[in-house]
């Protein structure tokens, strides 16, 4: 079973720092703040690998080109980005370079994550930054990310790049001391441990508490439980406690991860693709799903949504309109109307032996 304290034995960590832990109030670089996340990191560097995924490119950008606050354009926000990431860069390649340790750039976009091959390609390039004794400091593009298609903070951003490279745990840094059960300025207090999602039931989740960054406590937990759901430990606390997160000291908030961990093509298909359509599905499809692991079959379809192809991901709906399950469907939409509803055998006896197979085959679908 896993504990809090086999983080200090982890062979393969994931740390995230966002923006406020990073940057003052006006956009400049906080550099004692950045520096004593480097020591702690090169600290623990020299005996585990170590990616970091760290916010601050926009909020860095903004006093170079003169913005009060983080603007709330597109443009703006690349541009501060295009400025910002190359000065944090170049501060962490300067603090890193102190204790003899190298950095890697590695900037992702959305797509990079939601399509398979893009997704492998990241994967490669990770574990072989890593296998060279660099540290990948992680960032969205932001310079190129559309509103449309983006994470929106890097919290998620964290949890998938744990889930890519297969992470022993993953530290999620804030400006705050952890996950408290209340508003922490009305006297709330820590909770130190999170065993499952019925136990935020009743708890009240805050926002965004910065005016540099994009996530909040919400997407921090949402993030931690992605990871943990995958069999990663996580603990979130406050920037200035990474040291002891890294120890495995009583601090912040840990996440329990599952005790099993499912293959990296299914965390991919649940957490890291983008579903180009929707099935809608009956009861008894539902069930057999839900309850026998089956397939599913075009007689348990009703209707279907959105233009995709063959291979692509799609989510399946049931009656009420609750999300069942994602799965990459084997037929193409132009092929579906004259498929649904109908049973294999008729399939077969209309069109052919090609089409007497499933929809979405079992091993390609994921409940969620």
């Amino acid at each position: 079973m896993t504990t809090r304290t086999d983080i200090a034995k982890a062979r393969r960590i994931v740390v995230k720092v966002g923006s406020s832990s990073l940057t003052t109030a006006t956009g400049a670089l906080a550099v004692e703040r950045l520096d004593l996340l480097v020591n702690s990191l090169a600290e623990r560097a020299g005996t585990t690998e170590i990616v970091l995924v760290s916010s601050g490119a926009i909020a860095a950008g903004l006093a170079p080109l003169g913005f009060a606050k983080r603007p709330t354009d597109l443009p703006s926000q690349q541009a501060a980005a295009s400025v910002g990431q190359s000065r944090l860069m170049a501060h962490y390649t300067n603090a890193f370079g102190a204790f003899n340790k190298q950095v890697g750039q590695v900037l992702i976009t959305a797509e990079d994550i939601t399509r398979r091959n893009h997704y492998n390609n990241a994967q490669r390039a990770l574990n072989r930054l890593l296998d060279l004794g660099i540290i990948p400091i992680v960032n969205e593009n932001d310079t190129v990310a559309t509103n449309e298609i983006k994470f929106g903070d890097n919290d998620r951003l964290a949890a998938l790049v744990a889930l890519l490279i297969q992470a022993d745990a993953l530290i999620l840094l804030s400006d705050v001391d952890g996950l408290f059960d209340g508003p922490p300025n009305q006297g709330a207090k820590l909770i130190s441990k999170i065993n499952s999602v019925e136990d935020l039931n009743d708890i009240e989740i805050g926002g965004s508490g910065s005016g540099v960054g994009s996530g909040g406590m919400l997407t921090k937990v949402e993030a931690a439980f992605i990871a943990a759901n995958a069999g990663i430990p996580v603990v979130l606390t406050s920037a200035t406690n990474v040291q002891a997160a890294l120890a495995a000291e009583p601090v912040g908030t840990y996440f329990v991860p599952a005790a099993s961990r499912p293959a990296s093509r299914m965390l991919w298909l649940a957490h890291g693709s983008a579903a180009r359509g929707i099935l809608r599905i009956d009861a008894g499809a539902v069930a057999a799903i839900r309850e026998r692991g089956s397939s599913l079959l075009p007689a348990g379809v009703v209707a279907f949504e959105g233009d995709f192809t063959s291979g692509d991901a799609v989510d399946l709906i049931g009656p009420n309109g609750d999300l069942i399950a994602r799965g990459l469907i084997a037929f193409d939409a132009t092929e579906l109307t004259n498929v649904i509803g109908k049973s294999t055998k008729q399939l077969a006896q209309e069109f052919g032996p090609d089409y007497e197979r499933e929809l979405v085959h079992r091993d390609d679908l994921v409940l969620l």
